[in-house]
């Protein structure tokens, strides 16, 4: 089937074959035909990167009435990069079309240009929800003549908390304008939607519901939580070519491990809510040029990101929802191409594989973590394949070709090759010598494979660094530490009532700076506070880090400071930790202290024990 076969006009045809485009991707011919011929609401599901934007783009420009530079289609998405990305495709189906005018709405950015152009005059609005309901509550535009709504990745805009923000938009459109609604997944939020605001919406789906993309191969690696960033170092190196995006759960992890990443000089740049939207633009312009190899980025920064070529997609975390593994992993595969999603995972995230499985009717397929010799042997074959490649010799060789010959002429052909290659990749060769091995089996407690020949009593407690026993703590694990160090007690503001188990503890401690394993001691959860130890080398390195990297919980800020000291949270008061009850004197009774047990009850529900045992 080709374009012309779908009703399209001549301008819309004539702007689509400047862009090269001749055959429609599946949505697009199922899609297109039913916005031009029928009138009512469309609910589409399709896989992220197989064309959707055209496929509800250019009908609705077909649609439109140019004379009238009023805003007559709206289209809805969740972040700027997609807005922006839609705003593009559409200018460019657009050339044609004299006097369509598309304009970007969001936030991030001065409203003041957004606002004027407005004033002028404009046929589409693309916008994201937050800034869209910012200056209608200005009541800086009139959407009387809007006749289309677009809801893009609906499942994404209701994931982020968009429901009441769509809601009061869509109270401002005409009854009578049509919505169309576009989605990758079809959670039940997005068909609660799809009937309370479309009336007989007609379904269409390409594809299976909730389904990857096929031409995507799904990997996972199986490490120890505290091995993680070493894992995802083994992952990179050992694809010279790698070309991917590295998804972190939150804003702080993904700049920590963007920055980890490049002092070991990896070519990577960071994306998350907290640049500037003249930075997004730059770090993106880098991306896609190829001048960066690496993004490393959150859910909400990377939805809509229109890249091509991609190779990898890494989870550096799962996420928490299905369709943001959707999303995630439809970044690459596109367009027909082959891509790997990565899935870095420790013992206890194997019913999420399988959940995963389930839940997308697709297999992962498990890996090793490679090894050190196996990153060198394809770092090797890799820069022969590329020696092989580079076909052009600059002229300044050739002038000084035959004096090199004369130098090199007591080496042999295998001797110059071993001496350029280890020359040119010293510094990894080195790095990986010796390199441990961070797999882990699949044994009942998930031993590592390096601790299989220790004694039964000492598997799976062998750390990175020096390999010692960890040493259980009543029902509670601890890393590993040195017993030959002093053990320092700290306390943190947060306990039981918010969520913290000693994984937690340790995940939160070791964030901080996830090249480095900091060893943790005892372990004591009470209702509001924690008492954990570390060493007396570390103890400094943990509190400033909670101090300066203002890591929030359940919406606190996690705070901790040395058992005994004032806490100091960047956002939240100076507190101590709580002195012990001493026993009052009873007001009925003056003679008699409060009986013991109450005493206890009362000291065990403010934490009285809390930092009582010292290192």
């Amino acid at each position: 089937m080709k374009f012309t076969e779908l009703g399209l006009s001549p301008n819309i045809l004539e702007g689509i074959s400047r862009l090269g485009f001749e055959t429609p991707t599946p949505v697009q011919s199922e899609v297109i035909p039913v916005i031009l011929e029928d009138k009512r609401d469309v609910v589409a599901l399709a896989q992220t990167g197989t064309g959707k934007t055209a496929a509800f783009g250019l009908p609705l420009l077909q649609m439109l009435t140019p004379k009238s530079p009023v805003p007559q289609a709206l289209v809805l998405c969740p972040t700027r990069e997609l807005c922006m990305q839609i705003t593009r495709d559409l200018q460019s189906y657009a050339t044609a079309l004299p006097g369509v005018r598309v304009l970007a709405v969001y936030g991030g950015a001065d409203i003041r240009p957004q606002l004027s152009a407005l004033e002028r005059g404009v046929q589409v609005v693309v916008a994201t929800p937050g800034r869209m309901l910012d200056i209608l509550r200005r009541e800086r535009v009139d959407f009387s003549q809007i006749d289309r709504v677009v809801l893009d990745e609906a499942d994404e805009m209701l994931n982020m908390g968009f429901v009441e923000d769509l809601e009061s938009i869509l109270s401002t459109v005409p009854d009578g304008a049509r919505t169309l609604l576009f989605s990758a997944t079809m959670p039940r939020e997005v068909a609660q939607i799809a009937k309370k605001y479309m009336r007989e919406p007609v379904e269409i789906t390409v594809g299976n519901r909730n389904a990857r993309a096929e031409n995507v191969n799904h990997e996972y690696y199986v490490v120890h939580a505290r091995d993680r960033y070493d894992a995802l170092r083994r992952i990179v190196d050992v694809y010279p070519r790698m070309y991917g995006i590295v998804f972190c759960r939150t804003r702080l992890e993904t700049q920590d491990i963007a920055d980890y990443l490049g002092r070991d000089g990896y070519n990577a740049e960071a994306l998350h809510g907290d640049l500037s939207q003249h930075q997004r633009d730059a770090v993106m312009k880098h991306f896609r040029e190829g001048q960066t190899q690496i993004l490393v980025a959150t859910d909400v920064a990377a939805r809509g990101l229109d890249v091509n070529d991609l190779s990898h997609v890494i989870n550096y975390n799962l996420p928490d929802e299905l369709h943001s593994y959707t999303h995630r992993t439809g970044r690459t595969g596109r367009a027909g191409k082959e891509g790997i999603a990565v899935a870095i995972v420790h013992m206890r995230e194997h019913f999420e594989i399988k959940r995963l499985e389930r839940l997308i009717g697709q297999p992962f397929t498990r890996r090793p973590v490679p090894t050190g010799d196996e990153i060198v042997r394809a770092r090797l074959l890799a820069f022969a394949d590329r020696l092989q490649e580079h076909d052009t010799i600059s002229p300044s060789v050739e002038d000084h070709l035959a004096e090199m010959l004369d130098r090199l002429e007591n080496l042999t052909k295998e001797d110059v090759i071993k001496r350029f290659v280890s020359v040119e990749l010293e510094h990894m060769l080195d790095f990986y010598r010796n390199a441990p091995d961070l797999n882990v089996g699949q044994g009942p407690r998930g031993t590592s494979s390096r601790g299989r020949d220790l004694p039964r009593g000492q598997r799976d407690s062998r750390d990175n660094d020096g390999g010692q026993p960890r040493r259980p703590i009543g029902n509670h694990r601890e890393q590993t530490s040195d017993k030959s160090e002093k053990m320092v007690g700290l306390i943190m503001n947060l306990g039981g009532l918010n969520g913290i188990s000693p994984p937690v503890v340790m995940g939160l401690v070791n964030e901080l700076d996830p090249r480095k394993r900091v060893p943790i001691g005892i372990i004591k959860i009470v209702r509001k506070q924690t008492y954990f130890e570390v060493p007396e080398s570390e103890w400094e390195g943990v509190v400033n880090g909670f101090a300066e990297k203002s890591i929030e919980l359940g919406g606190r800020v996690v705070a901790v400071g040395r058992a005994g000291a004032p806490i100091q949270s960047p956002t939240e008061p100076m507190r101590t930790r709580p002195k012990p009850l001493e026993s009052k004197p009873s007001k009925k009774r003056k003679d008699k202290p409060r009986h013991k047990n109450k005493l206890k009850k009362q000291a065990k529900k403010v934490g009285k024990d809390v930092g009582k045992r010292r290192a």
